[in-house]
């Protein structure tokens, strides 16, 4: 397949819109009552090179004595092009809208109403501060009650410091601590309030110096704000992805004084506070240890100051069972009645929605179980499913197309017959893997859905009663659904697999494939490894497996242990055991010909020894297992690597972005180096030294000490700005493999850090990797 073709199917998988957030307001007549929705939405555009930002408008019309039944909506309004919004808020009663907006290299603070733009301020010109903060990290705006005061995080302004020019010329190249990859702005962040009617901003005091806050948010009489303050003292460390770092809730009045509200030793984040004032929820965990980790939800009594766990950490969740919580809240979670909070988290192979109930504390899932056959017309697709396209596959075999086999039942079940034993409000079956909330506001709850051959979709419904059950309705279809299949496997490992310190752990995979083979030869398999380690491929939609299945290929995303979604036992046990547990979670530790052989007898007792990708491959007789490639970043690319190392014989290509390469190499230049020493075993601190002992522990896990036994056609992915793994780390094995003429390819993306996501970055990865894969395999 020539490449415009590949860049053609990558622009058609990459180009759907997807929903970020959603606004929910209310109107009151005398026989309806009017709700308004809306989304807004990101989406890529190949040809600009950059994220589109659009809002859409529904309008939702409900009898006033049952407002949960909506009895009309109405068609939506215009998608209307949003520019240089950094931030937005509305406002509690009149509904005004707050937006920090980019122009130029000023920020600037609009006030809109309903007869346009009311107020405006150049925050940039009155030099309070630096740059407002927009990143999910530190980033907020909140609305006083009364509707006057705004409150936000900025950076600190260098210009306030004392001593003058003389000072500022000594102290110019002075270096400055920094919060990580993707927050490399951000150093000294303080809390301000802009006052509405005088245009006055400014700098709360009183913060604790070792402090940096955010996620900042009025306190009821907005005499007092809350804020998550993160410790930075003795040094900063990478702050994204990293739900470990030591940090505080705490409480900062208007005359500087400043209590915290959390316990010590911990890490919080995401404070939510209850409609009616009297509740503040949160996010807690473990500080180190980890990098992500399975999280309490704690609630805070602000009369009596009194903390307590609304939802445990969950150890070992068993199959089927809510499984704790991983996610980020909502910016709006609480139900009208400040009862019950509404949530997405991680659920084995699943992004599930679901809710809690204070008094009870029992969680049920919300996510829809409702039979195809009883939806509405709306939420058929709007378009048949498309044929295959007309050109060649692009990956040809000589073996003649075998059927698939049952699935073992104990080994995977078909997504359509996914069963829950968590307490469900509606039936038996799902159509979607994933499910994120995005707004719950006078209990009417807007979802982004999606699964992996089916595009974001958003749907609305109202937050049941205990007796009542949970009907959606879709709001926006994508413009089409795929024709793939999609399953979800449940492995185990074999006994003499098994962690002795964590035993009787599972994990998943999901797998993807075209329902109609382009060719009448088996599939070509390409094994997709999540980075982190400790996050989760969900069955949602993904462009960069949707885009490998549309050209022929079947995608396996395995969820190994350590992953999310599996239990707080599951992801300690790959601690110190990096390397080598993931990487047989992946793998099946026998040479290709014994593999090859099993795949082609009968001995059906052998499955359940077996990986993920040697399960993938038994269950299912269309994948062709002389045509399997590896692919994945960061954690994931450093599996890649080990991998083609460790089993040479098996893989025909491997594609790696930033991957993890001499771990040894990576500890002094990571900006997360308590993780490099917890990943090997080893505990942190601040004052930690490596020694011999720890340098000889991560080179014997690292990919590097394998690299003269990789066969396989190595295309490495690296971003010249990388603050979380070197460049370097791959530019270390691309000499090794050079050195011994094997097929490598390196790509190097200046301008781009560890996630490669700019748009053209992630556009020409997709399609190197696409051709890569049709010469290697």
């Amino acid at each position: 397949m020539e490449t415009g073709q590949i860049a053609g199917v990558y622009a058609e998988v990459s180009g759907f819109p997807t929903p970020v957030s959603a606004h929910v307001k209310v109107e009151e007549l005398p026989e309806y009552r009017v709700y308004s929705v809306t989304a807004d939405w990101s989406q890529s555009d190949l040809v600009r090179g950059s994220r589109l930002h659009y809002s859409q408008q529904w309008t939702l019309i409900a009898d006033t004595n049952n407002h949960k039944t909506v009895r009309t909506v109405l068609p939506p309004g215009p998608c209307t092009p949003v520019s240089g919004e950094l931030l937005r808020a509305f406002s509690p009663i009149r509904g005004l809208k707050a937006i920090v907006r980019e122009a130029g290299n000023q920020q600037l603070l609009e006030i809109w109403d309903c007869h346009g733009l009311r107020k405006c301020l150049n925050l940039t010109a009155l030099n309070i501060h630096g740059r407002v903060y927009d990143d999910v990290q530190f980033g907020s705006l909140s609305w006083s009650e009364c509707e006057g005061k705004l409150l936000y995080v900025a950076e600190k302004s260098r210009n306030s410091s004392a001593g003058g020019e003389s000072a500022c010329r000594e102290d110019r190249n002075v270096y400055c601590e920094d919060w990580g990859e993707a927050l490399t702005s951000k150093s000294v962040p303080v809390v301000c309030v802009v006052d509405l009617h005088s245009g006055a901003v400014d700098v709360l005091q009183g913060v604790p110096e070792d402090v940096s806050p955010g996620q900042a948010l009025w306190a009821p009489g907005y005499q007092s704000v809350f804020f998550v303050g993160w410790y930075h003292e003795p040094f900063r460390l990478g702050l994204k992805f990293c739900s470990n770092r030591s940090s505080s809730l705490f409480e900062l009045d208007m005359e500087g004084r400043c209590e915290r509200l959390s316990g010590e030793n911990l890490s919080v984040s995401c404070p939510r506070l209850s409609p009616d004032g009297s509740t503040l929820v949160f996010l807690q965990g473990r500080v180190f240890g980890p990098h992500h980790q399975c999280l309490s939800l704690q609630q805070l009594d602000l009369k009596s100051r009194k903390t307590s766990a609304l939802i445990d950490v969950l150890n070992r969740p068993q199959a089927g069972e809510f499984a704790g919580v991983y996610e980020t809240l909502s910016p709006c979670c609480w139900s009208a009645d400040s009862q019950r909070v509404v949530f997405s988290s991680a659920c084995r192979n699943w992004k599930d929605l679901f809710v809690v109930d204070r008094k009870s504390k029992k969680v049920l899932s919300l996510s829809d179980t409702v039979p195809f056959s009883t939806l509405p017309a709306s939420r058929y697709p709007l378009f048949p499913p498309p044929p295959p396209p007309p050109f060649p596959a692009p990956f040809l075999a000589s073996e003649s197309f075998l059927p698939p086999p049952p699935l073992p039942p104990l080994l995977s079940h078909l997504h359509q017959e996914q069963k829950t034993d968590v307490e469900d409000l509606s039936a038996a079956s799902r159509d979607c893997g994933s499910w994120k909330l995005l707004t719950i506001q006078r209990d009417l709850m807007v979802v982004c859905c999606s699964s992996p051959n089916t595009p974001p979709t958003l749907r609305v419904g109202f937050l049941p009663e205990k007796s009542e059950a949970m009907t959606w309705q879709t709001l926006q279809q994508p413009a089409m659904t795929f024709d793939f299949s999609w399953t979800s496997l449940d492995i185990k490992p074999p006994p003499e697999e098994d962690n002795m310190q964590y035993p009787g752990l599972d994990f998943g995979s999901v797998l993807v494939k075209p329902s109609r083979p382009l060719c009448d030869s088996r599939i070509p398999l390409v094994v997709f490894i999540h980075g982190g380690p400790h996050s989760q491929f969900p069955a949602e939609w993904n462009s960069t497996t949707a885009g490998l299945v549309k050209l022929g290929c079947a995608v396996l995303m395995v969820n190994y242990r350590g992953s999310t979604g599996f239990g707080q036992d599951s992801i300690l046990s790959l601690i110190g055991n990096i390397g080598s547990q993931d990487v047989k979670d992946v793998q099946v530790p026998t040479n290709s010909e014994t593999t090859v052989r099993h795949l082609f007898c009968n001995d059906k007792s052998f499955v359940f020894s077996k990986r993920a990708v040697l399960a993938a491959l038994w269950s299912d007789e269309t994948l062709d297992p002389k045509r399997v490639a590896v692919i994945g970043g960061s954690h994931g690319g450093f599996l890649c690597c080990h991998l083609v190392g460790q089993y040479p014989d098996f893989y025909k290509a491997c594609a790696a972005r930033n991957p993890v390469i001499n771990a040894a190499t990576l500890l002094g230049t990571s900006d997360i180096v308590d993780w490099r020493y917890t990943s090997a075993g080893f505990q942190f601190s601040y004052d930690s030294v490596p020694t011999a002992e720890v340098l000889a522990a991560l080179l014997q896990k690292s990919p590097i000490t394998h690299a003269v036994q990789i066969k396989a056609a190595v295309l490495l992915m690296l971003g010249g700005k990388d603050r979380r793994v070197s460049p370097h780390q791959g530019l270390e094995l691309y000499k090794v493999l050079k050195s011994r003429a094997s097929p490598v390819r390196l790509l190097w993306f200046p301008e781009d850090g560890h996630s490669l996501s700019r748009v053209d970055t992630q556009a020409d990865c997709f399609v190197n990797t696409a051709l890569w894969l049709q010469q290697h395999l």
